[in-house]
């Protein structure tokens, strides 16, 4: 059942995508704060990827594509070139949708102010910034294998977590300091992948090879459109629910592309990173590098900005929405609440009491409703040649 969902959601979007594209290429899409394309995208990679992205690769996802006689669907190609595909190029196409929708008809048809419509899209983002921090709470012990026994979530780790999620809050009463912890986090994975790369002693050969072998996602592209695995039928969800509200969020800093040059940013610009990590985390798969002490803590510390910014975003985003801020509330009563709220979901999530499964599907709800609705608001945007400014906050 779940993979029949996910498979037409899939389906649904890619057709949009290719619709929206062709029918509005040179539709230029501004948002009521724009940003240089650097800082869109800076906002747009630590906004849309978390701590997966850190923690995944080599410790589960590398050995687990490797291991072909166990998993034969990933026999078709390479571990790295399958990672790269479930974190990279097409399924950016999610958020290029989501964003375009948000620059451009959202504004004409207000499908999101609706009551219910609101509460629902605002549950989803708190219950997926919780499922994030589930991640990080869950994922520690293996990556501070310092404390604890390296397998169980000990105190400490439960601290932390709050410590983080309480950051995010704080941070997210600016919108200064989102810009800036997008920019700083993305200069700070960028050293930590060159000082991984000069840890292993990688080679630049070593690295070129391992960069080719990201061509085997492009050879075989169509296999990643719908679920290899549950494992993948898992990201695809994860994906899903991650993509109404990180367009959202982006499409407010979009500052003037044509919606072709949106799309082409949204699949590039962020696959390029993608790409050079997993080359130099692959290389640490291959030669069973020892990543104890100074990696670790590294990758521990990336890691944990990714989920600030994150976090960050979303809870701007969902307390915008529904008329929360700090400006309201006063700025102490704003992060407290904030952080408690999350903090709790996200003890939920870590004792699997909510799937992500569960909020993918109802964000496929989300797009079905809407397409239905757009088009008995066709009018609203038969005329748009122009996009309208979102709303300024």
């Amino acid at each position: 059942m779940l993979t029949s969902i996910i498979s037409f959601g899939v389906l649904l979007a890619f057709a949009l995508v290719i619709f929206c594209t062709i029918k509005w290429w040179n539709l230029r899409l501004v948002g009521p704060d724009p940003v240089p394309l650097y800082i869109f995208i800076a906002i747009l990679f630590t906004s849309g990827l978390d701590v997966g992205l850190i923690m995944f690769p080599i410790a589960f996802d590398f050995p687990l594509y490797a291991d072909v006689a166990t998993n034969p669907a990933y026999d078709f190609t390479n571990p790295l070139a399958i990672e790269f595909g479930f974190w990279g190029f097409l399924i950016w196409a999610f958020y290029f949708l989501t964003a375009f929708y948000f620059c451009a008809i959202e504004p004409r048809v207000k499908f999101f102010d609706h009551g219910i419509v609101k509460l629902i899209n605002n549950l989803v983002i708190i219950t997926t910034c919780a499922f994030t921090g589930a991640l990080f709470l869950i994922y520690m012990p293996y990556y501070i294998p310092q404390m604890g026994d390296g397998e169980t979530v000990i105190p400490a780790f439960y601290v932390i977590c709050f410590l983080v999620i309480l950051a995010a809050s704080y941070s997210s009463t600016d919108i200064k300091y989102v810009k800036f912890l997008s920019v700083g986090s993305t200069v700070v994975f960028f050293a930590l992948i060159i000082g991984m790369f000069i840890n292993a002693g990688m080679s630049g050969g070593a690295f070129v090879d391992n960069i080719s072998l990201v061509g085997g996602y492009f050879g075989n592209i169509h296999q990643f459109v719908i679920p290899l695995t549950e494992y993948h039928e898992f990201y695809l969800f994860w994906w899903f629910a991650w993509s109404i509200m990180i367009g959202q969020f982006t499409s407010r800093f979009v500052g003037g592309l044509k919606t072709w040059q949106l799309l082409a940013s949204l699949l590039v610009f962020p696959s390029i990173p993608l790409a050079v990590w997993f080359s130099v985390a692959f290389y640490y798969h291959q030669n069973a590098i020892d990543m104890t002490g100074l990696v670790n803590w590294s990758m521990t510390v990336v890691g944990i900005l990714f989920v600030i910014n994150s976090f960050d975003s979303l809870i701007r985003l969902y307390t915008d929405n529904l008329n929360l801020t700090s400006d309201r509330y006063g700025k102490v009563q704003y992060v407290l609440g904030n952080a408690a709220l999350l903090f709790v979901l996200t003890l939920l999530f870590q004792s699997q009491w909510l799937q992500i499964q569960w909020v993918g599907t109802v964000v496929i709800g989300l797009y079905i409703a809407c397409l239905i609705y757009v088009i008995g608001k066709r009018d609203a945007i038969s005329d748009m040649t122009k996009t309208r400014p979102l709303p300024a906050e």
